[in-house]
């Protein structure tokens, strides 16, 4: 790679990482499920009418708008609202990486073999870790919740692949159309008119900001330069970068949010990384561009 597009896989990396700590304070202006429905309609609209509608049956795109948008971000949201905190949230979505492989084993007949189940060894240690931790300084509930989503994030990756779409950035606007509909349904449901309403009216630069980030630089941004990387350099070069993600989301959280990090959380860190990269860096080394959605938040 060229060191400008070094530095571009290694920016995208950071603000996947520091949207983590963005997410967290938007749900100070937001109720999670009515953030998570904003984000998306943000990223689709007006997007959607510059871009043309990738080449796949819309069960595809329903499919991971569904599992990616409603599930995975509904959960992560709910989980970070309820106590998890935004460093170790971006590390623990890294188990998408294991669900992933085992999804994809069971649907798709790929095979494991020996490293890769070494690997999902090593990041289910992590994870065991990562919850003894949580289970000692937050609620455990809420980590399971992120552990949840992150299962939900596996299941988007395997549809994702199955549809295989050609372009990264069209593909993340058309199935961004479909979580906010569902999402404010459920946000109307569980966390009520009122509290929605509250939420639109004291609207605020630093919510508006918050929106913005999140929906336009962490989904557009982020998804149109990866899937730019990943059109111009084999799957096997770029995704060790997504590694990244969760270094800059622990370090901006415990810089601008001040979390700590624990000698459990390095440990659990250690363990799950290290664990995702047999899981994930074992492959043939053949393009495959359903990398795009292996990391977002």
């Amino acid at each position: 790679m060229s060191p400008l597009h070094l530095a571009l896989a290694v920016l995208v990396a950071a603000l996947w990482g520091v949207n983590f700590v963005v997410i967290e304070i938007g749900l100070r202006h937001f109720p999670p499920l009515l953030f998570s429905a904003l984000r998306f309609l943000l990223a689709a609209l007006p997007a959607v009418f510059f871009v043309r509608r990738p080449r796949v049956a819309l069960r595809w795109v329903v499919g991971v708008g569904l599992s990616l948008g409603v599930a995975k971000f509904g959960l992560l949201f709910i989980g970070m609202e309820h106590g998890m905190p935004a460093g170790l949230s971006s590390l623990v979505l890294q188990a998408q990486a294991v669900f992933t492989a085992v999804l994809a084993a069971a649907a798709l007949g790929e095979r494991l073999g020996r490293t890769r189940l070494l690997g999902m060894a090593v990041s289910v240690a992590g994870i065991v870790v990562a919850a003894a931790g949580q289970g000692t300084a937050g609620p455990l509930g809420a980590f399971l919740l992120v552990v949840a989503a992150a299962f939900a994030w596996g299941v988007s990756n395997v549809l994702t692949r199955k549809a295989a779409p050609e372009d990264a950035l069209a593909w993340m606007v058309w199935v961004s159309l479909v979580p906010p509909l569902p999402l404010i349904a459920l946000s109307l449901l569980f966390e009520g008119p009122s509290a929605d309403l509250a939420a639109l009216r004291s609207l605020d630069a630093g919510g508006v900001a918050a929106l913005g980030f999140v929906a336009w630089i962490a989904t557009l941004f982020g998804f149109g330069a990866w899937g730019y990387l990943l059109r111009r350099y084999d799957a096997s070069a770029v995704a060790p970068f997504s590694l990244l993600v969760p270094v800059f989301g622990m370090t901006s959280a415990a810089t601008l949010l001040h979390e700590g990090i624990s000698p459990v959380d390095t440990a659990a860190a250690a363990l799950l990384i290290g664990g995702v990269v047999l899981v994930s860096l074992t492959g043939s080394g053949q393009r495959t561009r359903p990398e795009t959605c292996r990391v977002r938040a």
